[in-house]
């Protein structure tokens, strides 16, 4: 059996994804239809497919990159394409506000639609070859599948405000997380299925899931290293994030599980190199047979959160879902599903369809002039 094809368990158990994601009614598709592109290009999701899968092989990390893109792009007003777009005319792209300027993948999108608009000029949106592509992403490191409608077009303009008034930081309180979600339809199960893929930067050749530093150790919460903070300041953090082993007023303190967590940031950090490097976080994955998985959740119940809005997941009424999905066999299913159900509700908001929007040439330029 090839590498990248799913065993037969997994395949029925998307194929019970499917059956249960088209009957769930608060998925809704607001304009978007299975085959959009049939006619069109019907080779558009193919093609799609085949090249995420060459990029995958040649560079393990673009399955993680491109959900990570996908969400960001989707969570600031709707799944438009407009987290891909750059500057024009000086202006600042959504890329431009401190939760994107650690987004990788964009090449990857650049590729494939290239390939698109060889097949299919001016026909495949730039916004369904991100959805398109996260999904088949997220299937080639042992995601579910799931069902990803098609029709979006793409914005003319970035949303650069809206990026800092309105996506959760790394220390992000628990009240604060939840709101920014419910805002976007989420419930809090939902909430917590999406949160656990999110904190999945990066993957391993072998299929290890792990934590990575996404520009510098910063953005990581003050509850891990605040008294660890090294001279050079490439591991440095701030202390404006406090966690379960802070009290106010007192001095931060760590606890052991804490300062193997350091331990680990200390010995990729302490080297030379541009402070971008990516951090293996070894207590983020597991056995060598695990790609997509729930451990992230068994984690936290340990304690061993790494940013202050993790760790607050068990802190309120959304540990009920930290331990179901920690819940071994049965709550790793429980998640695949839970999970795949919220890929399609996100997938699904604000999509810009009919005659709005564009569809872009090349997904980091809008196409005539630009709108204000």
């Amino acid at each position: 059996m090839p590498a990248d094809s799913p065993p037969p368990r997994s395949r029925r158990r998307r194929r019970r994804l499917v059956v249960l994601l088209l009957h769930r009614p608060d998925t809704g598709s607001r304009g978007l239809a299975f085959g959009f592109y049939d006619e069109a290009c019907p080779d558009a999701e193919e093609i799609v497919s085949s090249t995420v899968r060459r990029l995958y092989h040649a560079d393990p990390n673009v399955a993680a990159a491109l959900v990570r893109l996908f969400f960001h792009d989707c969570f600031i007003h709707g799944c438009d394409a407009s987290v891909l777009l750059g500057r024009v005319d000086g202006r600042k792209s959504e890329r431009d506000a401190a939760p994107n300027q650690s987004l990788r993948g964009l090449g990857a999108v650049e590729q494939i639609k290239a390939r698109l608009e060889a097949a299919c000029p001016e026909t495949v949106s730039c916004a369904d070859v991100l959805a398109l592509a996260a999904r088949d992403g997220l299937v080639l490191v042992g995601g579910p599948s799931y069902p990803v409608l098609t029709g979006r077009r793409d914005s003319a303009r970035g949303f650069y405000d809206e990026v800092g008034a309105h996506f959760p930081g790394p220390n992000a309180t628990y009240a604060v997380t939840l709101d920014a979600f419910a805002r976007r339809g989420f419930t809090e199960r939902e909430t917590v299925a999406l949160l656990g893929s999110s904190r999945l930067q990066t993957m391993l050749p072998a299929g290890y899931l792990f934590v990575v530093a996404l520009s510098v150790i910063s953005i990581f919460s003050a509850r891990a290293i605040s008294q660890e903070r090294t001279a050079s300041g490439r591991c440095g953090a701030s202390s404006s994030g406090t966690g379960s082993t802070t009290s106010p007023g007192r001095a931060s303190r760590t606890t052991p599980s804490t300062q193997d967590m350091v331990g680990e940031m200390r010995a990729v950090c302490g080297g030379g190199g541009d402070g971008a490097a990516p951090l293996e976080m070894g207590y983020y994955r597991q056995g060598r047979e695990v790609g997509f998985g729930a451990h992230y959740y068994a984690k936290l119940l340990e304690g061993r959160g790494i940013l202050r809005s993790d760790q607050q997941l068990t802190a309120g009424s959304t540990v009920r879902w930290v331990r179901v999905y920690a819940s071994g066999e049965r709550g790793q299913e429980v998640f695949r599903e839970d999970f795949a159900h919220a890929m399609v509700k996100l997938s699904s908001l604000s999509p810009l369809t009919g005659s709005a929007g564009q569809i872009r040439i090349t997904c980091a330029k809008p196409l005539g002039d630009y709108e204000p």
